[in-house]
């Protein structure tokens, strides 16, 4: 079992890096415009494939799956708000970012308020990225990766602490070869191949779960069982005492979805690569339609899981590889493997090459060598880059025992998440907010929600009021306290939102009606599975 686990696995991934490299080994990896955009090249499949698999990590699969299997499903709302998110990318975000030519979020600061601003920003992406992001992507990737090939058996390592570090750095030193070495193109070609088989695989599981439940009486039987055994399991209204209760869909989940899917530099930072604005609109657009299938196999599963195996003792976090591992034959469950090693490795991946992108073009060019060459700055880049993965498998390991893996990523992300959105939107849509309003904003935000969730007794406010409600009110005083300062010391003059030229900007006459479409689809859903 474990050789033809182990051999499927090894196939597959072989294969996804083969095609990857055949399809970009003639790109352009020394200049900046080819190695951190892409050249401006890529078309609505890389831009949705590569969207879609940056975001499906494995601490999507198993902390969303791991959620699930806690608090059923309201835990959709990671998946299904983010559509609202991306519609607003499409629609609202992404014209104004490409109008701006610009390779990363603090880039657009600049040239809105001043290179200070992109400065601050520039750091609080990096330090985030650095403590807080690819240490989860390698921890849980390990995570699932255990459960998955029973890699304790197949390596004979008995120790859990060796075990963990040892995968960790191995997924690390892989991710760091397609993301150092490649560039941008290189990340979503092996995204795209990935991602079809992560939604392939996916669906599989649920597959193969629905079928253990109804042993063997078919999916429809599985289905059933699932609804009469634990139907509170299945009712999209969040509860108070869940991780995500309903009314904070508007407030903090929201907000923090808004970020991730329009300023995150991680996830957007393909959208910037885009040939021209319509490609960029299709790409997004079509990952909000997949992302209306995530419930499907990032939160299902971990209710297949609960049904199974609820009275086994095993942790929310481990209910997602310990399915895989059981209902799948073994040449699927490498298969399988195979897959969720691309989806490590193409977060990963992508938040090293984003962070690489951000310390050359924001910090080495902009501050620290203003005269250095397109050469100078890709190769000191990847020099950053390793270090900073190096960094990142250190921590990973270090991040075990936390109850809920997704829930932690969220609370951690809406730190910086909010003080950057804030300036951000503020930024785009006002002409006369000061520069110093934006410092304050990024400084003041950050440390305001740091105060609470670490220091006592700031601590104490979040025993009267939810995570996401407080974060979203944070919010709501960042905006008041810059429109505020825009009229007792606005600009001199008016802020004019000026054409680089980069980039088409001819948008996609299907946008309106497909983004339309989507949130009704989105309304729809939860009115479905209403309890």
């Amino acid at each position: 079992m474990h050789a033809l686990t182990l051999a499927s696995f090894l196939f597959f991934t072989g294969l996804v890096a083969l095609i990857t490299w055949l399809i970009t080994r003639r790109d352009d990896h020394h200049s900046t415009r080819g190695y951190f955009l892409a050249g401006r090249s890529l078309t609505f499949p890389l831009i949705a494939g590569s969207l879609l698999m940056t975001n499906l990590s494995t601490e999507q699969m198993v902390g969303l799956n791991g959620a699930a299997f806690t608090d059923g499903l309201s835990v959709m709302a990671w998946e299904v708000v983010a559509v609202i998110a991306l519609v607003a990318l499409a629609l609202f975000f992404l014209p104004r970012f490409l109008r701006s030519g610009i390779a990363t979020v603090p880039q657009l600061l600049r040239i809105r308020f001043d290179e200070t601003t992109q400065l601050i920003c520039n750091i609080i992406f990096l330090i985030a990225y650095a403590v807080i992001l690819l240490p989860i992507i390698l921890y849980s990737g390990a995570v699932g990766l255990q459960g998955m090939l029973d890699l304790q058996g197949l390596t004979g390592i008995q120790s859990d602490t060796a075990l963990l570090w040892g995968t960790v750095w191995v997924v690390g030193l892989i991710g760091s070869v397609y993301a150092l070495f490649g560039g941008l193109r290189t990340v979503a070609v092996s995204d795209t191949l990935n991602g079809v088989g992560l939604l392939v695989g996916g669906f599989v599981i649920v597959y193969f779960g629905l079928q253990a439940v109804s042993d063997d009486g078919g999916i429809l039987a599985g289905w059933e069982t699932l609804k009469q055994s634990n139907p509170d399991k299945l009712d999209s209204i969040g509860g108070e005492d869940q991780q995500v209760p309903f009314a904070t869909l508007f407030t903090g989940v929201f907000l923090i979805n808004l970020f991730y899917w329009t300023t995150n530099q991680q996830i957007i930072q393909r959208t910037f690569a885009a040939k021209n604005l319509a490609e960029g609109q299709k790409g997004v657009l079509l990952t909000g339609l997949f992302k209306l299938l995530g419930p499907l196999y990032l939160v299902l599963p971990g209710i297949i899981a609960y049904q199974l195996y609820a009275n086994d003792g095993i942790r929310a976090d481990e209910a997602y590889g310990h399915l895989v591992f059981n209902v799948l034959p073994p040449y699927l469950t490498g298969f399988f493997a195979a897959v969720m090693v691309g989806a490590i490795l193409s977060s990963f991946n992508s938040a090293l090459n984003s962070t690489t992108t951000l310390f050359s073009l924001g910090l080495y060019r902009e501050v620290l060598n203003k005269n250095a060459s397109e050469e100078q700055v890709v190769r000191t880049g990847k020099i950053f880059g390793w270090i900073l993965a190096a960094a990142s498998m250190t921590i990973a390991p270090l991040l075990a025992g936390q109850e809920s893996l997704f829930g932690y990523l969220q609370k951690m992300n809406a730190m910086y998440f909010i003080p950057i959105l804030a300036v951000v939107l503020v930024g785009l849509l006002t002409k006369r907010v000061p520069p110093v309003a934006a410092k304050l904003a990024l400084v003041g935000g950050c440390a305001i929600i740091g105060l609470v969730y670490f220091v006592p007794p700031f601590t104490g406010l979040l025993d009267v009021i939810h995570d996401f409600h407080f974060v979203a009110l944070v919010f709501v005083l960042l905006v008041a306290m810059m429109l505020l300062l825009g009229k007792l010391r606005p600009r001199a003059t008016a802020w004019v939102h000026e054409d680089s030229g980069e980039v088409d900007l001819t948008p996609w006459k299907g946008a309106i009606p497909a983004g339309i479409v989507l949130v009704i689809l989105v309304v729809a859903i939860y009115i479905a599975f209403a309890g």
